[in-house]
């Protein structure tokens, strides 16, 4: 048996083994090993803050002893681990929850679909409803817009580095600038109500328009209120259903359950994943309104929607951090302090013209003047024991993803990283 031991950085097995296709593992250049709330330790015992949460999956952080005694003595006395859609008792308990926490006290009436276990999957199973409820197929996306990486989400994703690994045509897409595209003068929803309403517009009736309440991956793009009210109004009035992906911007991350609840507005689908089950385990689902619902039984199907493991730890989520309004509420308070550190940074450094933007603990700091800036000091962090990404068209966003149970002195202690980052790469 060899007895031969590896470094954190280490990274030759991947390099000889896992497909080029790797991503983060190039900018957090290092093997993690273990964590816990806002802390990741690689296989070096180095300790890390975590500013990423899994690209938004962990909103409750890491190995929350919450969720982790709920699926031990679930495991222990065994329980159900693969259910398909059959019924299982890990699942009504979620659905019950879900009933209780979340639909009841915002009046809503939807039905859940639990699809395969990614977020790509709910998008494409609320693609395929919308176009099955409605017999019409065209569907209107927005520019920046991110839904997954399946063909169908694919289709309605903005990006052309994602869009080129496509190998087909991605069609039955019209392409709406969203809100802000044009400037802060311009309501773009002017274009997509001018266009569906002239008959020699070339814009087919659509199904449906897919949209984020704030955009992640798209460069923490955030659609004014009015901007997703008018919206509604026009689908509304029109009978084109309307769809929000919540899979990043939900789930508590804007300071509400749902980032489309700052609106007052009520979609006809909502795709939710990421941080639902809580405790980074896969699970994805969508909510109907019950008209939209049009499914015929195995229609849309898959293997591993049935992960019960994750319904005990989103329930345990939704009993532990939703029962009242504390939790929402110190998301809030977190965020404006978060807001205003950043935007403190920005005047220090006004030759940037940095623009600071987002809602709740989803934020990030914008410098178009430099579009190579962002990466540079998420790299600098990472050198000093902090992960954070970039997003944006150009990765020009340095963008802020915490754990939403991350403390002040957690938060703090990451931005003075953040402000030390920034000066060392300036003075590089």
């Amino acid at each position: 048996m060899s007895s031969v031991t590896t470094s954190a950085t280490d990274l030759d097995v991947f390099d000889r083994r896992e497909s080029e296709v790797r991503g983060y593992v190039r900018a957090f250049p290092t093997v993690f090993d273990r964590a816990t709330g806002s802390t990741l330790v690689d296989a070096d015992g180095r300790e890390y803050l975590d500013f990423f949460a899994g690209a938004g999956v962990l909103n409750y952080g890491h190995n929350n002893p919450a969720f982790t005694r709920a699926l031990i003595e679930y495991l222990e006395r065994d329980g159900i681990i693969h259910g398909l859609d059959m019924a299982t008792s890990a699942k009504r308990a979620f659905i019950e929850a879900f009933e209780r926490f979340i639909l009841e006290p915002r009046g809503l009436d939807h039905k859940l679909q639990f699809t395969g276990p990614t977020g790509a999957n709910s998008v494409e199973a609320a693609l395929k409803v919308a176009r099955q409820a409605t017999g019409r197929s065209t569907v209107v996306a927005f520019t920046n817009a991110f839904h997954g990486l399946s063909m169908g989400a694919l289709a309605v994703t903005g990006n052309s580095h994602y869009r080129s690994a496509a190998g087909v045509g991605l069609d039955d897409v019209a392409r709406m600038p969203y809100d802000g595209y044009l400037g802060a003068d311009v309501d773009t929803l002017d274009l997509l109500e001018k266009q569906l309403d002239d008959p020699g517009s070339g814009l087919d009736l659509p199904a449906a328009v897919i949209v984020e309440a704030v955009q992640g991956e798209g460069g923490i793009n955030v659609a004014r209120v009015e901007w997703l009210q008018r919206l509604r109004a026009i689908t509304e009035a029109r009978g084109i259903l309307l769809i929000l992906d919540e899979i990043q911007a939900g789930v508590g991350r804007t300071g509400r359950f749902f980032a489309f609840e700052h609106a007052g507005i009520v979609p006809d689908i909502v795709t939710v994943s990421k941080s639902i089950s809580g405790s980074g385990l896969p699970m994805s689902l969508v909510l109907l309104r019950p008209g939209v619902d049009v499914w015929k039984p195995g229609q849309h199907t898959g293997t591993f929607r049935g992960n019960n493991l994750a319904f005990v730890s989103a329930r345990v989520a939704l009993e532990t951090y939703w029962a009242d309004a504390a939790f929402a509420e110190a998301v809030t308070a977190k965020g404006e302090l978060l807001r205003t550190e950043l935007e403190r940074i920005a005047d220090e450094h006004p030759d940037l013209d940095f623009v600071v933007r987002g809602r709740g603990l989803m934020m990030g700091i914008a410098c178009d003047a430099d579009r190579t800036l962002a990466g540079r000091v998420s790299k600098a962090a990472f050198e000093r024991g902090l992960v954070i990404e970039t997003s944006g068209a150009h990765d020009e966003v340095l963008k802020f993803l915490p754990a939403l149970t991350i403390t002040e002195d957690e938060l703090r202690r990451g931005l003075a990283i953040v402000r030390e980052s920034l000066a060392a790469v300036r003075a590089a």
